[in-house]
């Protein structure tokens, strides 16, 4: 049960919660549409946005604004929300992340490619004291991670994340199917700050970590497809 101060935190963000899903749902709507007709697609949608009402005061609480990785939590919510409804009418959680990622992938193939370039070291001494910061494991629901030095050669820098605050948050609503699915985002979404994701494990394929390591793109990788093309 969360506590009254993450209630009211999350709460208190409602209207951006709201803003967010009507971002994303406006994405999901073509893919609804082309594979079940706009009427079942309008269901959908209305029903999605009627569950994200329901989950905010259920989101875990990990710091609000003062720990980065609570918009983790926020953006995931939409995604769990769609999935939610989608069960219920008898999709799979596969149809479900198809949709979502289809939709993430048309949004990144529209924004410009720049690369990132070296990391600073500004930036570099921010994550490792987040990263030890999460280690002192305040806010169950939280993730655990390491900052994982790179030599600029194969990764510029990485993280190792022994614990996820998505998988925790999903394991409770029962949504562990979709989280794999969900994961498959992050090699597209990256792309937006010009680098690509290099990974060969995570929690939610029951690796004993998420081995996260970034280098600055140059604009011809393409990350690996989850889904059959």
């Amino acid at each position: 049960m969360n506590s009254k101060q993450a209630q009211e935190y999350y709460q208190y963000r409602r209207s951006e919660f709201l803003v967010l899903f009507a971002e994303h749902s406006d994405g999901w709507k073509p893919f609804l549409i082309d594979r079940y007709g706009e009427g079942v697609a309008h269901t959908i949608v209305k029903e999605a946005r009627e569950q994200v009402e329901i989950l905010i005061p259920e989101i875990p609480y990990i710091g609000g604004d003062d720990n980065p990785m609570t918009r983790h939590l926020i953006r995931s919510t939409t995604s769990l929300a769609l999935y939610k409804v989608m069960k219920a009418r008898g999709k799979t959680a596969r149809e479900t992340g198809r949709i979502i990622y289809d939709a993430v992938v048309k949004a990144v193939n529209k924004l410009p490619f720049s690369p990132a370039g070296q990391p600073s070291p500004e930036f570099i001494e921010e994550k490792k004291a987040q990263a030890r910061e999460s280690q002192k494991r305040r806010y169950p629901g939280n993730w655990v991670w390491e900052f994982v030095e790179g030599n600029g050669e194969e990764f510029d820098y990485g993280y190792d994340f022994y614990e996820c605050g998505v998988q925790k948050y999903y394991h409770v609503q029962g949504a562990d199917e979709l989280l794999p699915y969900f994961c498959f985002l992050d090699f597209a979404t990256i792309r937006t700050s010009g680098q690509i994701l290099l990974r060969t494990t995570t929690l939610a394929e029951g690796g004993e970590k998420c081995d996260f390591r970034f280098k600055s793109a140059d604009g011809s990788e393409r990350w690996p497809p989850p889904f059959p093309t």
